[in-house]
Formats: structure tokens, sequence, C-alpha cells
């Protein structure tokens, strides 16, 4: 049994601790989350679990040899560097959404912390007075005020629907998403200088991207109402500080919220101290509830990616989000075998690789499809050193230009995946598989060869040519040799062309077995491939 070593960095609830402990297959190892411990355990664990305060980087990846997987607790992806992961085939998956209650609720919090100054009467109350200056104590109302949302993403939807409730105008902006998809009519899509322009409160809700660092800059904060209130629970990338701060002290700003800093911890920060900033040390997503899913997502997420059997959350696959892959990784596996095939018998470096795929059960596959097709084509070169995640990577580097293709001549079936493989000399190889019951890969065309047959186990390809006594003389040969065959498909051109058999065996041939077949006068060429499954 493969046993799987997993470096913990970070917390986790002790019962998703207690599912690594327990699994037959995992070594667990939890380690403080800085840079030597983590460094220290990277150099024999197949994946590591952590959080923000661990950069994942190129130097990291480069000291852990066998790291297939990096879990990180969270949605945002700050400090890992995708690119020597991708490279490297090492899986990087998050945690979408499972924090969004925690992190919305928190920004209500906050919001209603600005708007009836609770810190500062708090501390009032705290110096042992007592409504000693009301004016300065005096809040103001949700109701009735303008919200505006800067990404309606998990957290933003859900500070919208409370917000409303509160008896707000919501205000959105988001660029990636039209009127259509937002569900709540009373949710108002409009434009950054629009909502800037209108609202009394503004929140954050974005990721951290080129494109959202330094959103709200000095130009923006100008745009904003006067007296306006700023909250940011998303990524501190996404504020100048400075300006900030500046709205701050000159009044256009009347109070600002953060849970996150363009530097944590904060050290630097202009923000904190300052009488009208509420600061809180980024926990908009350190509630009990959170914790316990956060921490039961991820294990189950890596178990399920170091065993091969599901890929959630992975954002550096190249597959369409929202694939369910339990129903996707027969096609996948049909796919690979047939790269696997077409390696067997491609006589000369693979130059070009195009695809074809037919029916409703694989339209909208074409990028898992693809990748597994390359893997196929790939393993049998580099071995475990290709996977899903670096097989178009490893593809291009190689030369290999990958097309989609129309019209291939392959067979008709409901659901078809088809390759043509172009060879470095011109040569052409063309195969079609399908899937019975939705489940079992079969094989129905190789070239202008119709057959149907099971990709697994030891095969033997056999290009002969069509005469008399060939199932005879190969038939003694493997008898002689006590090579018992398990099944025999053959395909013929034409009669007295070319044929092509694919014999299932028990065992793989013998070299000089294999090399006696070869020098048969009928015999074209004869490969073997064994794939298991």
């Amino acid at each position: 049994m493969t046993k799987f070593n997993i470096l913990v960095a970070t917390d986790l609830a002790e019962s998703s601790l207690s599912i690594l402990r327990q699994a037959d297959d995992v070594q667990v190892n939890t380690v403080t989350p800085t840079l030597t411990a983590v460094r220290d355990g990277l150099q024999s664990a197949h994946a590591l679990i952590a959080r923000d305060g661990i950069a994942v980087d190129r130097v990291l990846l480069d000291g852990a040899p066998q790291l297939q997987v990096v879990g990180h607790v969270g949605a945002g992806l700050n400090g890992i560097d995708m690119e020597a992961a991708t490279g490297r085939g090492i899986i990087v998956m998050n945690t979408p959404g499972t924090n969004a209650i925690a992190a919305g609720e928190h920004t209500i919090a906050l919001m209603l912390a600005l708007s009836r100054r609770l810190v500062v009467a708090h501390d009032s109350l705290k110096e042992g007075w007592w409504l000693l200056d009301r004016k300065r104590q005096v809040g103001t109302q949700l109701y009735g005020k303008t919200l505006g949302l800067i990404g309606l993403g998990r957290v933003g939807r859900i500070v919208a629907q409370r917000c409303l409730a509160f008896g707000m105008t919501v205000l959105a902006y988001d660029p990636y998403l039209s009127e259509e998809q937002i569900s709540d009519e009373r949710i108002l899509l409009v434009g950054l200088k629009e909502l800037l322009g209108r609202s009394d409160f503004v929140s954050i809700h974005v990721a951290a991207t080129h494109e959202t660092s330094g959103l709200i800059n000095a130009a923006a904060l100008a745009q904003m109402k006067p007296g306006a209130r700023l909250i940011n629970t998303a990524h501190g990338s996404v504020l100048d500080e400075n300006a900030v701060a500046a709205a701050l002290k000159d009044g256009h700003l009347s109070g600002v919220a953060v849970d996150v800093y363009n530097e944590e911890p904060p050290y630097n920060s202009p923000l904190v101290g300052l009488d009208n900033v509420i600061h809180t040390p980024h926990i908009g997503d350190n509630t009990f509830e959170a914790t316990q899913d956060l921490s039961l997502q991820i294990v189950h997420q890596v178990l399920d990616a170091l065993r091969g059997k599901d890929y959630r959350n992975v954002v550096n696959m190249p597959f369409m989000p929202g694939l369910d892959f339990e129903t996707t990784r027969p096609y996948m596996w049909l796919a690979e075998c047939i790269g696997k095939m077409l390696y067997t018998l491609a006589r000369h470096p693979v130059r070009r690789v195009a695809m074809e795929y037919r029916g409703e059960e694989v339209s909208g596959l074409l990028k898992p499809l693809a990748v597994a097709i390359l893997k196929g084509l790939l393993q049998p070169m580099l071995g475990d050193k290709v996977n899903y995640i670096n097989a178009p990577i490893i593809a291009a580097e190689r030369g290999i230009q990958v097309t989609q293709a129309k019209g291939l001549k392959t067979g008709d079936y409901a659901n078809l995946v088809s390759c043509q493989v172009t060879l470095e000399d011109g040569e052409e190889i063309v195969m079609g598989g399908t899937l019975l019951d939705r489940k079992e890969p079969h094989i129905v065309q190789i070239n202008q060869y119709r057959m149907n047959f099971v990709p697994e186990g030891h095969m033997l390809l056999l290009g002969s040519f069509d005469q008399p006594g060939v199932i005879g003389r190969v038939g003694t040969l493997m008898a002689t040799n006590n090579v018992n065959i398990a099944s025999w498909q053959t395909g013929r051109s034409e009669p007295g062309g070319h044929t092509l058999t694919v014999l299932s065996l028990d065992h793989p041939l013998p070299p000089a077995v294999l090399a006696e077949l070869q020098q048969l006068e009928f015999i074209r060429h004869a490969h073997q491939v064994e794939i298991k499954t």
C-alpha cells in the first residue's frame, strides 16, 4: 500500500486531523507554520496543507521532491507560485465558498460597528465616561442607506442579502457578471464610478489579482461620496493604504473598517491606530463553524487527490470548472488509453495531436480529454513525471501541437472520442473509442480497421498481410512458448490487403519471442503495450 506523507502547517479542527491519523495510507506530520519547519517537512511530504502565512514559492517547491498536492485553506492563493507548481505537476487546490458565511457576517459586524461607533463608545465607557460627549458617540442607521459592493461573488451575495433585510439599497460592481446572472432584482448592477459616487458604505469582495491591485486608490477615493465609509474584508492589496489614511485625515471618509492589510502583520500600516478606523487581525473566516468546514473540506480534497479519486477545487488543472469528475473519469481513462496505444504504434516522434469528440455525453469535455490523451502519449516516455497538471506544458515544450479536429474518418457512435496523431515523418494514425454502459472503455477503430476491444492488461498490436495461415502460425508460436491468448481481434482493410490484430495476453511476450515473431515474413510490425487499470 502506498503511504502518503501529509504535512500540516496550519491549525485544523481536531476531527479533521483524526481523519488523517486514522487513514491506513497516511502519515501525518504537523508543524508550526514557519518557513524552517515547512521546508524541513517538505523533504519527504507528498502533500502540504497550509494557509496564507506560508509562501509556497519556487525555492520551497524545489526542496520538495515528492510533493504532489498543495492544499490551501481558504479561497485566496496569495503566495503560491502557480507557474512553478504547474510545471512540476503539483496540484494546487483551495476551498472557495466554505468560509463565505463567516466572512459575510464579519463584514456586517464591521459595518454595524462603523455606523454606531461602537469602538468609540466602548473605549469611552472603559475609561470611566458615561455619555460624556453624545455628539462624539452619535451613530447612523443602516436603514435607508446605500451599500456599494465591489465584487458580487459568494461573500458579496451574502452581504447583499443581509443588507437588503436592513432596508438598504444595494448596488454592485462586478465586470464578470451580467444582469441576467443576478437572481435578486433588488440588487442593481452599476459601473464602478456610479457605485462610488452613490454609496454611503462601500464593501470590497474581490480576489487578489493584477486587475484589483490598488483598485481603491486616491482617484477612486476622490469619487466616493463625502462622509462615506469603507470596509475591506477581501484582500489588503486592493487598498492603497496611504491614500485611504489621507482621505480619513482630511474628512473625506468618515470611517474605515479593515480585516486585511497590504502587509501582514500590519506593522507599518498607516491605518492602524487612527481613531476612525476599526481594524481586526484577519479573522473574517475565524469562526468555529468555518474552521470545522474548512478543515473537513481540505482534508477530504487532499486525500481524494492523492488517491486519484477526485480533483475538486483544483485551480491549476486545465479542466472546465464545475465538472463532475466521477462521471468524467471513465472518458478520461478511455482518452488516456488511446494516448498510450497511439504512442505504442508511433514509429517516429509525435508532432501534432488533433482530437474530435462526438455526442452529448462528451460535449464540453474537450480540455480534460485532451489532457488525458497527452498524458497517455507522454507517460510511457516520462513515467510519473507527467500527470493531468503538467501534460499540456510538457507537450508544448516538446513541440507537440494540439488542435481540435472535425470530420475524422472514424465510426458512427453515439459518444465517440477520436484522435489523430501526425508523426515527424508525416505519417498519420487515427484511433477512436467509446464507453460501454458509460463505464467500460472500448477501442472501436484504428486507422481504417474496425475493431472492438477493451484496452487493458498485456496486449500485442500486430500488423500483418492478409493471407492464409497467419492465425495458425502465430498461435503455434505462442503455444510453443507457453503464452496464453485471452482474446484475438482482427480488422482488415480489404481481402488480401493489410490486417491489424490486437491480442490480449495473460503475460507479456519475452523479448526473444517478440523478436522471433517480428521476423515472420507476413508480419509488418509488432508492438507490445501494458495498460494497468
